[in-house]
Parts: structure tokens; sequence; C-alpha cells
């Protein structure tokens, strides 16, 4: 007798690939372009996000959706600096978001007053990379207090990525870390990739990611 195995995750990813066409109809439709933050546990990723929420959150009206293991600490902290609503996913365990989470968070958002949407990921490089929650990009975020080598270690993210920011650029001198390897080995894996080094500590490189970020936005919103 003849045996067809249904694998269950084939059927989970396609019905999380329907569920980002929907989020991403939902975000073209209001003119929002959406950010999909991706690291390592400690790359910086919600202290960036702070310095970008401190700078230009009401200027491109941008909201949030974090994404955490167990608390939500970072949806706290992002909530100190933003009077704009974020929102919270707690995943109880589950290394990454998916697209049926980020639907439901669009539901308490204002899509008519937000011209740039952030998801910040859970911190991990393995399991994100696979799934499409409805974002224009994904930005892999790497700290210099990681390993160089860390794009070959996990290329799926970083092949899939569009940008990379390298944080924590003012650890530089104390840190044994070679930011031309990083950078050749990131090429190495996706050609294509435009890099921004930043301190979100100390400001260092900042005004050019904002300057991406302003020209990324969606249109002005209307007074």
């Amino acid at each position: 007798m003849a045996i067809r195995t249904i694998e269950v995750r084939e059927r989970v990813m396609a019905r999380n690939d329907a569920l980002a066409a929907e989020v991403r109809e939902r975000l073209a439709a209001s003119g929002v372009t959406a950010f999909n933050l991706v690291s390592s546990p400690g790359s910086g990723k919600t202290s960036l996000l702070e310095r970008t929420l401190d700078a230009l959150g009401e200027e491109l009206g941008i909201a949030v959706v974090t994404g955490d293991v167990q608390t939500q600490n970072d949806a706290d902290r992002l909530a100190r600096r933003t009077s704009r609503l974020v929102q919270a996913v707690v995943t109880g365990g589950a290394c990454h978001l998916d697209a049926s989470q980020v639907l439901s968070a669009l539901d308490a958002i204002d899509l008519r007053q937000t011209r740039l949407l952030f998801v910040e990921n859970v911190g991990n490089l393995v399991c994100p990379a696979s799934w499409d929650l409805g974002e224009s990009a994904k930005i892999v975020v790497l700290s210099v207090t990681e390993g160089e080598d860390k794009p070959l270690k996990y290329p799926k993210m970083f092949r899939n990525a569009r940008h990379a920011v390298i944080n924590k650029i003012d650890l530089l001198p104390h840190v044994d870390f070679d930011l031309d390897q990083a950078i050749a080995f990131a090429r190495e894996v996706n050609p294509e990739l435009q890099f921004f080094l930043t301190s979100a500590r100390t400001g260092e490189g900042l005004e050019r990611w904002f300057d991406f970020l302003r020209s990324q936005a969606g249109a002005p919103l209307a007074v």
C-alpha cells in the first residue's frame, strides 16, 4: 500500500503566506511601509528603535509591533518614547512572530495615521528567517559584540534581508571584531545588502539611518 505523508509544516507555512499577503494588502492600501527588524538577542534592536522613535516617531507616524518570548519589556520601553500604541506580542515560547499575529496587531493600529511600521521580531537568527510577516523588507541587526562570521553561520537570514545594521560601533576599539570582514562575509551571502553602521548609545551613524527611513516611509499624512 502506498503511503503519502502530508507535511504539517508545509500547510502551516502556506497558511502563513496567505495571511502575510493579507497584511501586505492592508498596508499597501494605507500607504504604509513595514520593516521586519530581526537579529540575535542583545544586538540592540530595541535601543535602535528607541532612538528612532525619539527622532522620527511623530514625523514619520511610526507604529511598532514587538515580539518577545515571555515578557513585554521591550514594548514597555518603546511605549515610553511615543504617544502611539505599541503592540506587544508575547509568543509564549515560540521563537518567531507569524503573520496571523501581525494581522491581529494591525486591528489596533490606525493605519490612516501611520507611514512606517516596525515589527521587532523575537531575538533569533534562525526561525524568523523563514516566516513572511507581510513586511516591505527584512532588516537584520548585527552588533560588534557578536562574531563577524554570523552571516556565514546564519546565511538564510542575511540572504532574505535587504538591509543590515551593524550596531554598537562605539565598542569597536574594545572588542575583537573585524568590521571589514563582517561586511565581506555578509556580501558573500547577499551581495545586494545595504549597510548602516550605528551606535544607538552614542548616536554615531544614526543620521544616515534616519535619512534612509525618511526615504522609505509612506506618503506624508494629511493634516
